[in-house]
């Protein structure tokens, strides 16, 4: 790759992830990217076609995804149904072969970015019937007897939530990279991204917040940056000033706008406890 990812003006990239990209793009290996939800590992894929100007395929992944539907699919059932009408057609098997996002990319004029989103939802076999056809970059189409084989080799880019452990044969085949969760400074140049005229003290007292209820203890789903943001869009679509954001009675137990950043009843029954109980301690 002639040219190097080094972010866009809509994705702050740390250095470390900036080197894992280029680093999986030279050693011509799939990218895989861990992090919590929330993090960008899917619009990191996005990004990187952006920057370096190349197509993008997506493949998002179900727990129902077989990776046979990556590379084609043979549609049996509209060609038992042209039969049953006498259309000519059903005499060509390739009529009924519908290309895959794998196939599709496969098959660009230039080099692609390909997308495998949340691999970890499928099945635990389903990384290693990959394996084959992202070494050979290539696959066979057995109806009509065709090999299809990339015309160029694509920057792939896979991610996972760690729902569950993958393979290892597949892992050695990767290059990793973990996207650990900002840190303050980092936070806030997401957030100057998105919210460039956003007030200082709102920005302040908000990343105050937001930091302080992903520290709660026992707090079962962490708010995340995409959750920070809709936050914030929130909070300065309906103006609220800096003040609201300090609790001030029971009342004001939980943040304006809370269910941009809980999305549990247990998280905010938690919360509430938790400012009951540091009100009844300052008496």
């Amino acid at each position: 790759m002639s040219k190097q990812f080094s972010g866009t003006e809509r994705y702050v990239a740390t250095d470390d992830l900036k080197l894992a990209v280029n680093a999986a793009a030279t050693l011509a290996r799939p990218l895989l990217i861990k992090g919590e939800p929330g993090t960008g590992k899917t619009m990191l894929a996005e990004e990187v076609a952006s920057a370096l100007d190349k197509p993008l395929y997506q493949w998002h992944i179900k727990s129902t995804t077989k990776a046979q539907q990556g590379l084609y699919e043979y549609d049996a059932v509209s060609r038992l149904r042209d039969s049953q009408l006498g259309d000519p057609k059903v005499q060509d098997i390739g009529h009924y072969i519908v290309p895959g996002p794998l196939w599709e990319c496969f098959a660009a004029d230039e080099q692609p970015v390909l997308l495998i989103d949340e691999i970890d939802k499928a099945d635990i076999e389903f990384p290693n019937d990959l394996l084959r056809e992202i070494d050979r970059m290539a696959f066979d189409v057995y109806e009509t007897r065709q090999t299809i084989e990339a015309r160029h080799r694509p920057i792939i880019i896979i991610t996972s939530n760690n729902e569950k452990e993958l393979p290892d044969a597949f892992l050695r085949r990767c290059f990793f990279h973990f996207i650990s969760f900002p840190d303050r400074d980092t936070m806030r140049e997401i957030v100057d991204v998105h919210f460039p005229d956003i007030k200082k003290r709102l920005l302040a007292d908000a990343l105050d917040l937001f930091f302080d209820i992903r520290a709660v203890p026992g707090i079962r789903k962490k708010p995340s940056t995409s959750e920070l943001l809709d936050w914030l869009k929130l909070l300065l679509a309906e103006d609220i000033p800096p003040e609201a954001l300090h609790s001030r009675g029971a009342k004001d137990a939980l943040p304006p706008m809370h269910g941009a950043l809980l999305k549990n009843e247990q998280d905010v029954h938690l919360f509430e406890r938790l400012a009951f109980m540091s009100r009844r301690d300052s008496r």
